[in-house]
């Protein structure tokens, strides 16, 4: 019994020397554990997931991130480098024991993109589990560990303008103020108003609204079909013979 316990033991503590090795070298390895224990787990999916955002426009080039301060910013920086430490003049502040007070940076190069540069950190800096010995050219979705600090780095180039909404779904959402309280233009199914009085209601909203001039813009912009439409659905809607 007593050589079965003291080999129990030692099988134990390898497993456990094990493990220190791995974190030590993959310590995102515990994130993902703990990531697909969250399905499991509904009091873990109140962790905090940290992230880094690069956006370039044609505006600007910028960070977005929840690291600093606990809230997520905006980061702009005229060289394009953004230094990571505990130093409090890090562009990205971070109070972790394990990283140094200048650990790394995210510097962006005009048409090749942000890379990670790591400052000769004593913990060093990591991407994918990969140290990073030279600067690491980031991909969106890249896993990046500072010290004990470990977050998602996220890069958009791209923007994409989307189709406007159609009239119809713009006439539901004119606010209309009613004992201070904002409702939406929408009736019950079983309530059905007459006809004089569903007019005065949309004209009475209508201009108390801002959408008089909104729509003015954009009817401006419409196609003769489009006008046609728009006329031949409203008047179709306010006859007798078609209520609805």
């Amino acid at each position: 019994m007593a050589d079965f316990t003291q080999t129990e033991i030692e099988r134990r503590l390898t497993l456990y020397q094990v493990f220190l090795k791995l974190y030590e070298h993959h310590s995102s390895l515990l994130d993902e554990i703990l990531q697909i224990e969250n399905v499991y787990q509904p009091s873990l999916m109140r962790m905090k997931v940290y992230y880094i955002h690069g956006v370039v426009d044609t505006a600007a080039v910028y960070l977005m991130t929840n690291l600093c301060d606990n809230q997520t910013q905006s980061l702009q920086q005229p060289q394009r480098i953004w230094t990571i430490g505990r130093n409090r003049s890090s562009g990205i502040c971070i109070a972790d024991s394990y990283m140094s007070r200048r650990h790394a940076a995210i510097q962006h190069i005009d048409e090749q993109g942000f890379y990670l540069i790591d400052f000769n950190s004593s913990n060093g800096s990591f991407v994918n589990g990969d140290r990073a010995e030279e600067p690491i050219k980031l991909k969106d979705g890249d896993r990046i560990r500072l010290g004990s600090m470990t977050f998602n780095f996220f890069v958009n180039y791209t923007c994409r303008v989307l189709p406007t909404v159609a009239m119809e779904l713009l006439m539901q959402l004119a606010p209309r103020k009613s004992e201070n309280k904002v409702q939406i233009l929408t009736y019950p199914s079983d309530r059905e108003k007459p006809l004089s009085e569903k007019l005065d209601d949309n004209l009475e909203v209508f201009r108390n609204s801002e959408l008089v001039g909104k729509f003015e813009h954009w009817y401006d912009n419409f196609s003769s079909e489009q006008k046609s439409e728009i006329l031949d659905r409203f008047f179709s809607r306010q006859t007798p013979d078609n209520p609805s």
